[in-house]
């Protein structure tokens, strides 16, 4: 899979994106925003599984971000079953360097078209710590729109805090 989204793109992962997945992965301010199946510190054998897990995955459904020249961050779906089948949940990542360019909302946005067009959804959501405004923000851009905060509903590194709860809804 391939979307050109400007300079960049959302593509397949790759073997060969093993060594920049582990250089802009294990930065404890990128895991700090992410749930605990994102570690830290991030390894290469961390790397391996994820990539070997992402190519896998049928229908695919995680994707790297990336330059012409290395991945530089991640988003994917997490589809919904049973009666949440219509309903897929977006996450992304970006290495540090990357971060203030506009890259994470144009990935969302693609990655949100492309969900809306290959699978039977009538929404796609995601989930944000209440301490990360640029993630909100980034969402907000892509057209999601704020349905709530989720009082105390995240525990990360011993501390409880607050989630906000954003959601797009394919157009009729």
């Amino acid at each position: 899979m391939l979307i050109p989204i400007g300079d960049w793109q959302i593509r397949s992962w790759h073997p060969e994106d093993e060594a920049s997945l582990v250089k802009y992965a294990d930065n404890r301010n990128v895991s700090i925003n992410l749930r605990n199946a994102f570690p830290h510190p991030y390894t290469r054998e961390h790397a391996r599984a994820w990539i070997e897990f992402a190519s896998s995955q049928v229908p695919e459904a995680n994707f790297a971000i990336a330059s012409l020249d290395e991945a530089i961050g991640g988003i994917g779906l997490r589809l919904g079953e049973d009666v949440f089948r219509g309903t897929a949940e977006i996450g992304y990542w970006l290495g540090e360097p990357f971060w203030g360019r506009g890259i994470a909302t144009l990935a969302v946005v693609a990655l949100t078209d492309f969900a809306f067009s290959e699978f039977d959804l009538d929404r796609v959501e995601a989930h944000v710590f209440e301490r990360n405004p640029a993630s909100a923000r980034v969402l907000e851009k892509a057209g999601y729109c704020l349905e709530g905060r989720l009082r105390r509903s995240i525990t990360k590194e011993g501390i409880t805090i607050d989630r906000f709860l954003y959601a797009k809804i394919r157009e009729q």
